[in-house]
């Protein structure tokens, strides 16, 4: 009976060399090409060349090497068909047995803050890809493995059995085929990008997995946590967990909304979160104002919820959430008194997020949303407005304080489910009205929260006014200046009620819908 072998040829040499020792060890015959051959010769392993299994040499600066027949025939010949055991008789080609391949790195080279095209094109693998779905293919009688995470198993079951079970080789073989997908859309996304291609005609999507999760939306649904091959610092995806039990679907959902009204904001900022919309947001020269204006803005609904801060949490921040229970706090970072603190409670979760950049956090990126059947795919709304793009509409324009709050309340109010009213004072919500059929439903929801705070409060609206009745009920409570879209048919009627009560409204001129 012939030698079984291996072709081996990785780019990530993690764990290879007591890997390929191991299978040496076992009577398997190593294959291997360029820097793997020379590692493993280094270590003493016996190698053959692919020259020695072509017959020709490596050309065009390692371009081309495995792409032969007779490394292909090797992967996908049928070893129990008649003909295909006759022609690789005739022909003198030898099986391979054994597939041990890693790509590239193609996505830690577009990593790169100084990439150039050249260089990425020059990482796009092509022969590794080739040889890695030729041997899954052949999965009957191959034996491919793409991960080091599977070296050990693989050589358990061959010391225990002579040979991988079927079933492994099924498992190894469809992580090869989502291995090479995932690389190959990395890739087609990076090109795309490079060729202005936005919305092309297949979109599609890579993820890694980062964790499983307790549960989904409900106990008895599964939940996953995956990431962008590409995500940056600041990302929930790329924070470290400082302590507390694992994460839920509706923890990260919760996080994630937070994380987003927090990154608004150039100034020390804090929100909390309850069912993906915010209970209070606070703004302040230090974090710790901050929170206190975020807390104070609703008391009862922050309870069990979740608090984002753009700032590291120091030990007077932590004190103060310690004072009730949260599920989740995340920030930059926490000094060693604050996590001190907080690690005395056993539930709360601390995510570090590290720094971010705000000016990337300005840039759209692609949100997807599965439907049934389907998905859509949208840019993220980082669009904001300044000052000086605001058109004032009624005879009285706003104060300056009165400019400051509204703009205050329009970072917020696209974070807001709609229809969505939020009411501002004093760099915090006083007031949120979220997710309502209709808009002065909303405002009732606000005003009712804010109570007598509302009375020189201004108010955020995420769309046009239909109608006056919205402006009617801000002013009855005090209010005494709008920020609003505009843009109805019926804007007039709004304007003049404004107008009739003193109030200032300015127009963004920007929609922010959230559904």
């Amino acid at each position: 009976m012939a030698k079984r072998r291996a072709l081996i040829s990785v780019s990530d040499k993690t764990g290879i060399v007591d890997f390929a020792r191991e299978l040496a060890g076992l009577g398997v015959e190593i294959i291997s090409t360029g820097g793997t051959a020379s590692l493993l010769e280094r270590e003493g392993i016996p190698v053959i060349g692919i020259s020695d299994v072509t017959g020709f040499p490596e050309i065009l600066d390692g371009r081309v090497k495995t792409l032969h027949p007779a490394v292909h025939s090797g992967l996908l010949a049928i070893r129990d068909n008649e003909e295909h055991r006759r022609t690789m008789e005739e022909l003198g080609l030898g099986y391979i047995d054994f597939v041990i391949v890693n790509l590239y790195p193609f996505q830690q080279t577009i990593a790169k803050p100084d990439v150039g095209y050249e260089e990425a094109v020059e990482n796009i693998d092509i022969g590794g890809p080739t040889m890695l779905r030729s041997a899954a293919k052949n999965h009957a009688f191959v034996t491919v493995v793409v991960d080091a995470a599977d070296y050990a198993g693989v050589l358990q079951e061959i010391k225990e059995g002579g040979d991988t079970t079927l079933e492994t080789r099924k498992r190894l073989a469809a992580k090869v085929f989502r291995h090479t997908a995932a690389y190959d859309a990395l890739i087609g996304d990076y090109l795309s990008q490079q060729a202005g291609e936005q919305l092309p005609e297949r979109f599609t999507v890579t993820y890694e997995k980062i964790q499983d999760l307790r549960y989904g939306e409900n106990p008895h649904q599964r939940a996953a946590f995956y990431r962008k091959p590409l995500a940056g610092k600041g990302d929930l995806t790329t924070a470290e967990q400082l302590h507390g039990k694992e994460l839920s679907y509706n923890n990260i959902n919760d996080a994630n909304a937070a994380l987003a009204i927090v990154k608004e904001f150039d100034e020390p900022a804090v929100a909390a979160v309850k069912h993906m919309n915010p209970c209070g947001v606070g703004i302040g020269t230090t974090v710790a104002e901050a929170y206190r204006k975020a807390y104070e803005s609703d008391p009862t609904s922050i309870f069990g919820g979740i608090v984002a801060a753009n700032r590291t949490v120091d030990a007077e921040t932590a004190g103060m959430l310690s004072e009730l229970f949260l599920e989740i706090v995340l920030a930059p970072d926490f000094t060693p008194e604050a996590l001190d603190i907080l690690t005395r409670k056993k539930n709360i979760r601390l995510l570090k997020l590290g720094e971010w950049s705000r000016a990337a956090e300005r840039k759209p990126e692609w949100l997807v949303t599965s439907v049934a059947g389907g998905m859509l795919v949208q840019e993220s709304d980082v669009l904001s407005v300044e000052a000086s793009e605001l058109k004032v509409v009624t005879d009285r324009q706003p104060t300056e304080e009165e400019l400051k709050q509204l703009l205050f309340g329009w970072k917020i109010v696209k974070h807001v489910k709609s229809n969505a009213i939020v009411l501002a004072k004093d760099n915090m919500t006083i007031g949120v009205g979220a997710g309502q059929m209709n808009r002065v439903g909303a405002a009732r929801i606000a005003v009712e929260q804010a109570g007598d705070k509302a009375r020189g409060a201004v108010l955020a609206s995420d769309a046009f006014f239909p109608m006056g009745d919205t402006v009617e009920l801000a002013a009855k409570a005090g209010i005494t200046a709008i920020i609003q879209p505009g843009g109805s048919i019926r804007d007039e009627e709004s304007i003049a009620a404004a107008n009739a009560n003193g109030i200032a409204m300015v127009f963004s001129g920007v929609r922010h819908f959230k559904h």
